[in-house]
């Protein structure tokens, strides 16, 4: 698939308008689905649309045929009897007036152009976080769901997790928390940011399409610590274990405190320990601040690979203490009285809640809105870093 190839736009905008692309759904049908970028994110996806139920994979797309036959592997485990159809470009699966939606789960870089071309096609859309991998990339995607009136879920999967939203409702929306000033999140020990090259992989695959991964990045030679490692590098990745960990958090933040943008952003951090080519920071520090007077925190690191007690995002209130992640939740009482806790809530609820939206027509509960601002705290934090100065809001990044 060429440069040009990729970037044409012409196959997708015709016509026809995107509401009109896609069937029309009875109560008891399946959502028929594209899987687009077929690696561990993408088979995990297809695990978390079994376990949501609804749902049935029609193709699959990834540039690798590797990928892709592991996929395929895994839907016939998860869909007994399914044959989805194979393909290395995505835009033959939006052609398919046969499909209702596609899970986006590339690379970073991939994601927002994905997502707009989908809308454009009138499919809905499951996309991976960070929805952008550049600031203005944002804009794009919501003027396409609004253009198009399409569904799109960003894989903030905390959103949609029963443990979250009673939280939520229990400790922030009750008052019982009080104000919250700052929110410090962690998330340390990450193995994904360590994920070694192959053995024979040294030399590329015959069938694997290097110049599609790439696609509308700088053309280079064949880099597999760049394909598997990806989050090591800023091309592939929003900032590494800033677009892939932070923005869980910092969406639960905006969610919670019902923020969107930041005021500004500062950044430290550096490559300490994994000399390895990678070009994204090994130990990362943010501060972000917001209206409302909240600042949040952020520190990730791979030196201190301990998994216990590893992640966690703590809002610090005038009323007491919440502690929350995936593994439940803890609330401390300013007062001194007892602890109230929760164990986690099951993650293919935020499927289920995307799969029940392409039905019904509402709103899910991550839109490409909240997509948008919990990126442009990372893309901030980002700019901090690389310009080793304080970054201030810009009024043009607004939606």
């Amino acid at each position: 698939m060429s440069t040009s190839e990729v970037t044409r736009r012409t196959l997708l905008v015709s016509a026809s308008t995107a509401i009109s692309a896609s069937r029309v759904m009875g109560a008891n049908d399946r959502v028929r689905l594209g899987l687009l970028g077929s690696g561990s994110r993408g088979q995990h996806l297809v695990r978390m649309a079994k376990a949501a139920g609804g749902a049935e994979f029609v193709a699959v797309c990834d540039a690798w045929d590797e990928r892709r036959r592991e996929a395929i592997g895994v839907i016939g485990q998860q869909f007994p009897g399914a044959k989805p159809d194979e393909t290395s470009d995505y835009r033959k699966v939006l052609e398919r007036k046969d499909i209702d939606a596609v899970i986006v789960a590339s690379t970073d870089h991939w994601h927002s152009r994905m997502t707009v071309d989908a809308c454009r096609a009138g499919k809905d859309v499951y996309v991976e976080k960070p929805m952008t991998s550049l600031p203005m990339q944002g804009l794009d995607v919501v003027q396409a769901v609004k253009a198009s009136q399409r569904i799109v879920q960003v894989g903030v999967q905390q959103r949609s997790i029963s443990h979250f939203i009673e939280a939520k409702e229990r400790f922030i929306d009750s008052g019982l928390l009080g104000p919250v000033h700052m929110v410090r999140t962690i998330w340390n020990a990450n193995s994904g940011y360590l994920t070694p090259v192959p053995p024979g992989m040294e030399t590329k695959p015959a069938n694997l399409d290097w110049d599609a991964v790439l696609g509308w990045l700088p053309k280079r030679p064949w880099n597999p610590k760049m394909y598997f490692n990806r989050f090591a590098y800023w091309d592939f990745s929003t900032g590494g274990q800033t677009g892939g960990l932070f923005v869980h958090m910092v969406d639960v933040v905006h969610w919670y405190l019902g923020l969107t943008n930041p005021l500004s952003a500062v950044a430290i951090g550096g490559i300490y320990q994994y000399n390895d080519g990678r070009d994204t920071a090994d130990n990362i520090n943010f501060v972000v601040d917001y209206p409302k007077q909240v600042n949040v925190t952020f520190e990730a690191t791979i030196t201190d690979m301990i998994p216990r007690e590893s992640a966690d995002i703590v809002f610090m209130g005038e009323k007491g203490r919440l502690n929350i992640f995936r593994y439940g939740y803890r609330f401390l009482p300013r007062d001194g009285g007892e602890a109230i806790t929760a164990k986690g809530g099951p993650e293919q609820a935020h499927m289920a809640n995307f799969l029940a939206c392409v039905g019904s027509r509402k709103a899910p509960n991550a839109n490409a809105v909240d997509g948008h601002y919990g990126a442009m705290a990372c893309h901030m934090g980002n700019l901090a870093y690389q310009k080793k100065q304080r970054i201030a809001w810009d009024a043009k990044w607004a939606v």
